[in-house]
């Protein structure tokens, strides 16, 4: 891999792992409901499942889904629907201490499994692989395979680094919220964020694969 496509490799991931999205909210969340050490778990499953989704979109798992619009549209509609429970869920948590297992269960394998159904990662492994894998240059790539493992180690760093910056945010955040209804309109604002998230996963799905 060049110079030229590290660079235009490390800035792009830098956009898409930085900006808010269902993993970099869901950690915030956590932290500031649980704390820092609960959100870890979280913060560690996204870099684990988001690179077993980059490896699977590199063997083929990406065209087969693309491919195939039943496949595309219960991808997004599930993620639509899992964004709106953990969004109900987080809506009415006001006090710490009903910030439970039952209130906001998101653990290391839930953390894994919601990347299978993250329109935002899908769409940057499609791309990744479109990009960076398959192509080199513009040109057919003559080591897909070599390529596909360094994606994978850039985006290790680039999904754990965003996630664990946002649940610090969350964490520093955990004792100013803890004081009147201030944890509760936290928790709103960031159901809101996901509510608006799953509606553009929505959005997304319909202008690639039309009416479901």
């Amino acid at each position: 891999m060049s110079a030229s496509e590290l660079t235009a490799l490390l800035l792009f991931c830098t956009a898409m792992s930085f900006s808010p999205g269902p993993n970099t909210t869901l950690s915030t969340a956590l932290a500031a409901n649980l704390g820092l050490r609960r959100a870890m778990r979280f913060c560690l499953a996204v870099p684990a499942g988001w690179t077993l989704l980059m490896l699977a979109t590199g063997l083929g798992l990406g065209a087969l889904i693309t491919g195939v619009p039943a496949l595309r549209w219960g991808v997004t509609l599930f993620g639509v629907v899992y964004m709106l429970w953990l969004a109900w869920k987080l809506a009415g948590a006001g006090q710490l201490s009903q910030v439970d297992a039952s209130r906001l269960n998101v653990g290391f394998w839930q953390g894994v499994g919601l990347q299978f159904l993250n329109i935002k990662a899908w769409m940057l492994a499609l791309t990744l692989t479109a990009g960076w894998v398959v192509n080199a240059a513009g040109q057919p790539s003559d080591n897909p395979g070599q390529r596909l493992a360094i994606i994978c180690g850039v985006m290790v760093g680039f999904a754990f680094s965003s996630n664990f910056l946002y649940a610090l945010v969350g964490s520093l955040l955990r004792q100013w919220l803890a004081q009147g209804r201030r944890l509760l309109w936290f928790n709103r604002v960031l159901a809101l964020v996901l509510v608006a998230t799953a509606l553009w996963m929505l959005m997304v799905g319909t202008q690639q694969g039309g009416t479901p």
